[in-house]
């Protein structure tokens, strides 16, 4: 390690790995699920259910990922979200019945809820101050490539499968197949990640600094006196109390409540059921997976636009363009679904508009902030209650959408969604303070600042100052 260069690039892709997975197992699922309701003639409940194991799963492994990965590293947790996703794939693919299939979404589940939030973290943990933002966007990028990656090969499947006379499993079982291919990115993810090296400030909390020290200066883009300035950085290990504390809760309660809009902004139901959704307006399951693939493009795209401006333009202005044109665009998508205009091109541009909005904000952001928020000796547990969130939230959504789209319907449904980002963005605008350009340690001192005066009150624009 004394002599060698580290690629922060190469870091990050094989990190970002863990994120390939999670877009790629959210996504996939929207192929699945006509062809699994088809097949085993599952009800409302049982469909919600199907969807759901998996989230059921990765609440599990966020749970686990914060205590195992304070204590045993961001490495070792990657490795093993790698092994589980594995698992998960192959056991999709050749598993004999419904239920060892539904315990292996749940297996996979808990590997990609063990990712979400060690990755962020660790990226977060390895990245100079100056590019953190643009560094932990990549991988909600790698997610959305995920995403876009299993739209195609859902649609690829189901047209090859339309033309096959000879496969059974393409004929019969193409969900499997859809399923199974999750094993070639979980195979790239564990053997890239004998490759990077341990995060250094978990290192330092563990008191091995000279190891830390070593792997910072050896990171390209890292300058030799930020590595200094974090030595001797050794702090006793945290507790979740630490997070109740003056000054911490405003941090804990923007870490909770940002995924939770996240996954309540509607892009689940577009994500899971959007198939669904295009099929009820007459659209065939062809042609629905082939505007899912427009969708997925179009998500990946603008999160291109956050990394180039997370780090310039800052977090919070982001997130406040983020909500209110996603407000705005669902709103006028129910309107489409509303007034009829299923086969209008509108439909189309409002959707595209709302997944540009929450492509440059809502989406990457709620890690970034997240991932840098929280004092370092408790990062990863604080961190995995954040996430936590996210994944509770996602498990409601993807046992109400299909509830909400029956019940209300498709134009009731995004209205539903537009509502909670109204709300997100007063929220946003009301605790959000900007930390572009912070190192991790200067925005854990803000906090404990803000509590030795709890009468202090944020002017809504107001920047971590710089000391």
């Amino acid at each position: 390690m004394k002599d060698k260069r580290i690629s922060l690039t190469a870091i990050t892709i094989v990190a970002s790995l863990g994120g390939f997975l999670f877009g790629f197992d959210m996504a996939v699922i929207s192929g699945v699920l006509p062809l699994i309701k088809v097949q085993f003639g599952l009800s409302a409940v049982q469909e919600g259910w199907f969807v759901s194991s998996a989230l059921i799963g990765c609440i599990l492994g966020v749970a686990l990922s914060g205590e195992l990965s304070d204590r045993f590293g961001r490495r070792k947790l990657m490795l093993l979200s790698a092994t589980l996703f594995l698992l998960s794939a192959l056991g999709c693919a050749l598993m004999p019945n419904l239920s060892l299939i539904v315990v292996s979404r749940l297996i996979g589940g808990t590997g990609i809820g063990i990712a979400s939030n060690v990755v962020p973290l660790y990226i977060s943990e390895i990245a100079p101050a100056n590019i953190r933002g643009r560094l932990v966007t990549y991988y909600q990028l790698a997610i959305t490539l995920g995403i876009l990656v299993a739209y195609l090969t859902n649609a690829l499947l189901v047209n090859y499968a339309a033309d096959s006379v000879t496969q059974t499993l393409l004929i019969r079982e193409t969900w499997r197949a859809m399923l199974g291919l999750g094993a070639i990115p979980a195979v790239a993810f564990l053997s890239g990640l004998f490759t990077v090296p341990e995060s250094p400030r978990w290192l330092m909390q563990k008191g091995r600094t000279h190891e830390a020290l070593q792997i910072l200066n050896a990171i390209a883009g890292h300058e030799p006196s930020e590595a200094q300035g974090n030595k001797g950085d050794v702090s006793p290990q945290g507790t979740y109390k630490e997070l109740f504390a003056p000054g911490m809760r405003k941090a804990l309660l923007i870490g909770i409540l940002l995924p939770l809009f996240s996954q309540f902004s509607g892009i689940n139901a577009i994500v899971y059921y959007g198939p669904s959704i295009l099929s009820s307006a007459g659209i065939s399951l062809s042609n629905s997976l082939i505007s899912q693939i427009i969708f997925g493009a179009a998500n990946m795209l603008f999160t291109l636009f956050a990394i180039w401006k997370v780090d310039s333009w800052g977090r919070r202005p982001l997130y406040l363009y983020g909500t209110a044109g996603a407000a705005i665009t669902l709103a006028a998508t129910g309107y489409c679904f509303y007034a009829g205009h299923t086969n209008s091109v509108w439909l189309l541009i409002c959707v595209l508009s709302f997944l540009a909005f929450f492509a440059f904000s809502i989406g990457p952001l709620k890690f970034v902030v997240a991932s840098e928020i929280f004092p370092n000796a408790i990062r990863g547990r604080a961190l995995a209650i954040s996430i936590m969130t996210m994944w509770i939230a996602d498990t409601i959504v993807g046992q109400l959408t299909p509830v909400l789209l029956k019940d209300l319907g498709s134009a009731g449904t995004f209205w539903f969604f537009a509502f909670f980002c109204i709300v997100a963005f007063m929220v946003v605008y009301k605790l959000l303070p900007e930390t572009k350009g912070r190192s991790l340690e200067h925005i854990e001192n803000y906090w404990r600042s803000k509590g030795l005066n709890a009468s202090e009150q944020q002017s809504p624009d107001q920047h971590i100052p710089i000391h």
